[in-house]
């Protein structure tokens, strides 16, 4: 197959997926089994691309030209390649996490559930593909928009109200603030597309840059940064398989995505280094992680707890591209794996832990890990990897964000991610204890939940530990990317 056949298949395969499953609403093992083929699939059509971009190749595809300047274009490249990975991949063992979660909690409107959940990889292969600024604004909406039902699922007046919260921050930012950036681009850049070396050098004013820098920050509210951040914890009232998608596996990746793929081919990173005018982006980064970590620590509810560590997680990858070097960005590309598969690890758990023990609050969670060894086992190798112990794969990421950090003297970064090494430890580690501490008579009615869902989470923390043993694949691409930082813009 073609490249350019292999990018169609790439966001194809999910959406007929999507169009297939209402066939099936009646047959549950059929549309199921839809899911699982079309996820299968997916993974074996991105992994088909990887090879071609380890060997220096960049396949594209044009499709459709709007206007002159605007076209709907895909360009596959380390960054997107890399996120592209972990969005098929672990598309596999959400859905086989799903099977088990939904089924366990006789949850309604099921079809509707697999439906959404393929139209929402769909657009994130759209974003992770991309070849420009146009084309990954329009799936990003349609992220935003697939993921609205889902939210909502439980159709409860909470969900409903978290719903309404999660349409608002998200469209209302891109509305008021990302689209703006866009036109700013094409009028002073004449293009929208993703160069080696950014197209806004010495095309604006270095104050232009950091107030552009700004409205691309907080107009791609799916990443959290404080204060656009209250939707992210609100939205924990939708089932744990929708969670884990909005953490790990589209959404907040999606906007962590898109502001390290906006600085580095859309800015350039020389560019803003040279400006000295998106400098604040380190201490609003910074103060996000620790402020969120610090709220972390007051959450009892377990879901609420993993949602401001996310918050606090995915700002190192804002905070490491606003150090400007390509050292932080490789750190910063590479924490994007290794949080995707930590944290989906940290929600399977959560979810399996409510099916199993029935328990939510980490309060009430003494005992558990001993009559579910397996969840609890999986929980404890990725809260490690949170807080960046070796041998996990988060350790990675903050290393090299950390060197870049120590290597250009920026201390307040330095301090950050000391301190907040130490929060994560302090939120994650007393979770573990309580969990695996004896409890004063039996509690039977404690049991691993049924095996779709522990089996996965198990897979997961082991990835957690094989990306940390064998890095090769995603350090290649985090090296390949960090290494095109100083490619002059062709044709800028």
């Amino acid at each position: 197959m073609t490249p350019a056949t292999l990018i169609v298949l790439a966001l194809v395969i999910p959406t007929a997926v999507a169009l297939l499953l209402p066939l099936f609403a009646s047959r549950a093992n059929l549309r199921e089994t839809v899911t699982l083929i079309g996820a299968v699939l997916l993974l074996v059509v991105v992994l088909m691309l990887l090879p071609l971009v380890l060997a220096g190749e960049r396949p594209a595809l044009d499709v459709w030209m709007v206007v002159p300047g605007l076209t709907i274009a895909f360009k596959v490249e380390p960054l997107g390649m890399l996120f592209a990975i972990i969005a098929s991949g672990l598309w596999i063992a959400n859905s086989v996490y799903s099977i088990g979660y939904m089924r366990a909690e006789k949850a309604h409107r099921q079809t509707l559930f697999y439906f959404c959940f393929a139209v929402a990889i769909a657009a994130t292969m759209g974003i992770a593909l991309s070849g420009n600024l146009f084309t990954l604004f329009l799936f990003y909406e349609l992220l935003t928009v697939s993921t609205y039902p889902l939210v909502t699922h439980r159709g409860t007046v909470e969900a409903r109200n978290a719903g309404r919260l999660y349409l608002l921050m998200l469209l209302g930012a891109s509305t008021i603030l990302l689209l703006p950036a866009l036109g700013w681009t094409w009028v002073a850049a004449e293009t929208l597309d993703f160069r080696p070396g950014g197209i806004l050098g010495g095309v604006v004013s270095n104050t232009a840059l950091g107030v552009l820098l700004a409205l691309y920050v907080f107009g791609t509210a799916k990443a959290a940064v404080m204060p656009l951040h209250f939707w992210l914890p609100a939205a924990m009232v939708a089932p744990t398989p929708v969670s884990a998608l909005l953490h790990a596996v589209a959404v907040v990746k999606a906007g962590v995505f898109t502001i390290l793929k906006v600085i580095v081919y859309t800015f350039g990173v020389e560019t803003l280094a040279a400006a000295g005018t998106g400098d604040w982006l380190v201490y609003v980064a910074g103060v996000t992680v620790i402020v969120a970590s610090a709220i972390a620590l007051r959450q009892d509810n377990l879901k609420r707890r993993l949602a401001f560590s996310t918050i606090s997680q995915l700002s190192y990858v804002v905070l490491g591209a606003a150090l400007f070097t390509p050292l932080a960005v490789l750190g910063a590309a590479l924490h994007i794996a290794a949080h995707a598969v930590s944290k989906i690890t940290l929600f399977f758990a959560a979810g399996s832990i409510h099916i199993g023990a029935h328990v939510d609050d980490i309060s009430r969670m003494k005992g558990v890990g001993r009559r579910q060894p397996w969840t609890m086992g999986a929980f404890a190798v990725a809260s490690l990897s949170m807080i960046g112990v070796p041998p996990t794969a988060g350790f990675l990421g903050k290393w090299f964000i950390l060197l870049a950090a120590v290597g250009i003297g920026q201390w307040f970064a330095v301090g950050v991610i000391v301190i907040s090494t130490l929060l994560n430890a302090g939120y994650f580690l007393p979770i573990v204890y309580r969990a695996f501490s004896k409890v004063d008579g039996a509690r039977p009615s404690l049991a691993e939940a049924p095996w779709p869902m522990v089996a996965p989470l198990v897979v997961t923390a082991i990835l957690t530990v094989a990306m940390f043993v064998w890095p090769e694949i995603p350090y290649q691409l985090a090296e390949m990317l960090s290494e095109s930082l100083t490619t002059a813009p062709a044709g800028g």
